[in-house]
């Protein structure tokens, strides 16, 4: 019997990950086709051939008494879910945390002792990798959706410790560009965007709060990661306080490679490339918003040590630490925003959250001491941890089709990631090399770019919502 017709738009064919009997289900209101009923009965009649071309094939959990059950939507807990979560926490630990310590990284080579070479050209290092981490998503994110998460797992933890183990033996500028740029900027990319694409899959009313603390694992790696680094320098020197580092990452991949599980594949492989994104104007305005801010967010996670010990306003002890500081801050400023936005929407939270960010990094130019400087970067801090955690809300709130959510979400990303190629390389050139060094041009240009961002995600908050206030959007 063929399944009946579907009111609603055609929905894309997705694949539950879980064990049990197949079955058809019209998308639309939960009716069974005959098919299914066949093979709830035993019957070996091919289901397969009776899947609508708008239809939703699933595997789905078999109920007491061996019967296929409905649909499951998203589990929105539980322990498997939130091992996710754990597993997702990791791997910002060892991307974004090992890249939101770049500032102390920056600090270390402006100090002429590995090797000589100005700001500007130093920051590509960074802008770089943050870059690959983003861009990689071309790849990552049909490879995810294709079924390959195993694969993209176990490459990007390689090229994580195998990268931080070619820094450990850098001695010039060029060897430090290919180790810390090119090799660990591509396999943070190969982790990132499943890490963000898997999380929906498993929340939905909680989606936002998931992500939050999944991502706060970056803050926490923007901590322990500069603190180490800095101790065991003076230690044991730059060469083996990067092989620690290389160790704390290899040790906390296990947790991923050994809980991380797909719980929705797409059964047919689907386009590399979703070229609709580029006409779906909320989607590609937010896309450019992303991308200002990430500027913004460069021109921070750079200098952010550099500056109050160039300007004494720290002893350079406390200049190194600043990173930490600043990574700190933004721990709960990754978890507390994503848990607004399950209750107002992503959109209401992250455009006026993005202004205050503007704002708070302009006010950079009125501290004239430690004290601010600490108060400055725990402030500054707390805003930024939505930059990260709050976008792939969003992407996948723009994302109609959740089958393509892999796809949508590495071009998203790929495209936005242009701002952390930009934004180090661009804020060291307004900087300059010559002293005094031009800090009231980098931070008016940080905080100009954070506030333009904050007005184009409201803008996208309109085209979705209208201007009607009390819209969850």
């Amino acid at each position: 019997m063929a399944s009946e017709k579907l009111d609603s738009a055609p929905q894309p064919d997705l694949e539950l990950a879980t064990d049990g009997d197949k079955y058809i289900n019209d998308a639309s209101n939960g009716t069974i086709n005959e098919s299914s009923k066949n093979t709830a009965n035993g019957t070996s009649k091919d289901a397969s051939k009776d899947i609508p071309k708008d239809g939703v094939a699933e595997k789905a959990p078999v109920q007491a008494g061996g019967h296929p059950g409905a649909p499951s939507p998203p589990p929105d807990g539980g322990l498997v879910a939130w091992l996710q979560v754990a597993s997702g926490f990791v791997l910002f630990f060892n991307t974004w945390g090992l890249i939101s310590a770049f500032g102390v990284f920056q600090a270390y080579y402006e100090s002429g002792v590995l090797f000589q070479a100005t700001s500007s050209n130093i920051s590509w290092i960074g802008s770089i990798q943050s870059f690959l981490l983003q861009f990689a998503g071309l790849i990552a994110g049909p490879l995810y959706d294709r079924g390959y998460l195993r694969l993209l797992l176990v490459t990007g933890s390689f090229m994580i410790v195998f990268g931080l183990m070619m820094l450990s033996l850098c001695t010039e500028y060029w060897q430090a560009l290919l180790a810390q740029a090119f090799v660990i900027g591509i396999g943070a990319g190969l982790l990132f965007v499943p890490t963000v694409s898997l999380l929906p899959t498993y929340f939905s009313t909680h989606m936002g709060l998931a992500i939050g603390v999944a991502s706060s694992g970056s803050s926490l790696g923007g901590v322990i990661y500069p603190i180490v680094l800095y101790r065991l320098i003076g230690q044991i020197g730059f060469p083996w306080a990067v092989r620690c580092l290389g160790f704390i990452a290899l040790a906390t991949f296990i947790v991923p490679l050994v809980f991380m599980r797909v719980r929705v594949r797409v059964p047919k492989p689907r386009a590399i490339i979703d070229w609709s994104a580029f006409t779906d104007a909320p989607f590609a305005t937010f896309m450019l918003a992303v991308l200002i801010i990430f500027i913004a967010q460069c021109t921070l996670l750079f200098y952010i040590s550099f500056y109050p010990v160039n300007r004494s306003l720290t002893s350079e002890s406390l200049g190194f630490y600043m990173t930490a500081i600043f990574n700190a801050g933004s721990v709960l400023g990754r978890i507390l925003p994503n848990a607004l936005s399950d209750r107002i929407g992503p959109f209401n939270t992250m455009g006026p959250l993005t202004l205050v960010y503007g704002t708070t990094i302009c006010c950079l130019l009125a501290v004239h001491n430690a004290a601010g400087m600490v108060v400055e970067g725990i402030v500054t801090g707390f805003f930024s941890g939505m930059v990260i955690a709050l976008p792939p809300v969003c992407f996948r709130m723009l994302t109609k089709n959740p089958s393509m959510i892999g796809t949508r979400m590495g071009q998203g990303f790929a495209i936005s990631g242009l701002g952390l190629l930009l934004g180090g390389p661009s804020a060291g050139a307004i900087l300059g090399s010559d002293e005094p060094l031009n800090w009231t041009g980098i931070w008016l240009y940080g905080g100009v770019c954070g506030l333009v961002a904050g007005l184009i995600i409201l803008a996208v908050r309109v085209m979705r919502a209208g201007f009607t206030l009390k819209v969850k959007a």
